[in-house]
């Protein structure tokens, strides 16, 4: 028998902690506020506490998950981590997870794409289940603690980035979930946007104090329309290799950084608004949790995809990284 590849359940975290833009009109002496809401679409974004970390994120979004997959931590045969704030260099913070949910039968791994990472992971979980009999259930976890190296003084990244959680479980099932999956990526722009201050080519031991602390830094500017160039002819590629044209997709979800850069691709590709749904309104920009926490959002206000749904996941990271999934959507979830 064929083993197929789905989507059971969601999970997300959002800390408590929020910070609305006329908090950073505030620190950086600037209106601010008018230019976030009118060319990004963020008002506000959720912070962790001082006392939680990327783990705990993960460990609140994946319990969640579980319970609504009716399954528990010792079902899960794969644990995988997408993120690029790691709570240590090493070891992976899917170890730290898989302790912290008692997942102890699971293999572990993360996995740093940057933003793209989630949906390189699915795509990764996805794949293990359909090619291993021991892997039925692998809990796929995008997490992002980038406030942790944000400098509240450059004005340029502070007022971008959030923290956040979001889950899914994958399962082993009999009809087709995953569809397709393309990745592509722009290594020339590897020096561009990241956290680069601390690691191997640029290491903050004493001998090297004047390279300062890590933080994220945008350190020269992407092409302005690399998105608008690249996503769509990944979308079509991706949707034509499930057999599929973009009007048979049903639900897209991408990166929520920019909510016009969301509405300009989806009038590229002539699809209706309707078909997505964005919540850096609310929760400010979540890396590789974004989209995960953007499915779960949408399925619990009756919005997401429904059995049957094609859905397709579109994602850009640093580096620059990119990946495209497409799935049959096969749960009736929230």
């Amino acid at each position: 028998m064929t083993r197929h590849a789905q989507i059971l359940s969601t999970g997300r975290y959002v800390p408590e902690k929020i910070l609305p833009n006329s908090y950073f009109n505030e620190i950086l002496g600037r209106n601010v506020d008018d230019w976030l809401v009118q060319n990004v679409g963020i008002k506000e974004r959720h912070v962790m506490a001082a006392d939680e970390t990327t783990s705990d994120l993960c460990a609140h979004a994946a319990n969640q998950a579980l319970a609504r997959a009716g399954i528990t931590a010792a079902d899960v045969n794969l644990l995988i981590v997408a993120t690029d704030t790691p709570d240590y260099f090493s070891p992976a913070t899917a170890n730290v997870v898989q302790h912290k949910i008692g997942a102890v039968n699971a293999g572990t791994f993360d996995m740093n794409c940057a933003c793209a990472g989630w949906v390189t992971a699915v795509d990764t979980a996805a794949r293990h289940v359909m090619t291993d009999e021991e892997i039925n259930y692998v809990l796929v976890i995008g997490a992002y603690g980038m406030t942790r190296f944000v400098d509240y003084t450059d004005r340029y990244t502070c007022t971008l980035f959030a923290d956040g959680a979001g889950t899914v479980v994958v399962g082993a099932g009999n009809e087709p979930g995953f569809l397709a999956g393309k990745r592509l990526a722009r290594g020339d722009f590897y020096d561009a946007l990241g956290i680069y201050t601390g690691a191997a080519a640029c290491p903050v031991t004493p001998a090297h104090e004047n390279n300062g602390r890590p933080r994220v830094q945008f350190v020269r500017k992407f092409p302005a329309t690399f998105n608008a160039e690249n996503w769509p002819p990944l979308i079509e590629g991706t949707a034509a290799k499930a057999g599929l044209t973009l009007d048979d997709i049903d639900f897209y979800l991408f990166t929520q950084l920019n909510l016009n850069t969301i509405k300009m691709i989806m009038e590229i590709i002539k699809q209706p608004l309707e078909k997505t749904h964005w919540i850096m309104d609310k929760w400010g920009y979540t890396g590789s949790a974004c989209i995960p926490m953007a499915l779960d959002d949408a399925l619990e206000q009756g919005i997401g995809p429904k059995p049957g749904d094609n859905v397709l996941f579109i994602a850009s990271g640093g580096g620059i990284a990119m990946a495209c999934t497409v799935w049959k959507w096969t749960a009736n979830l929230q």
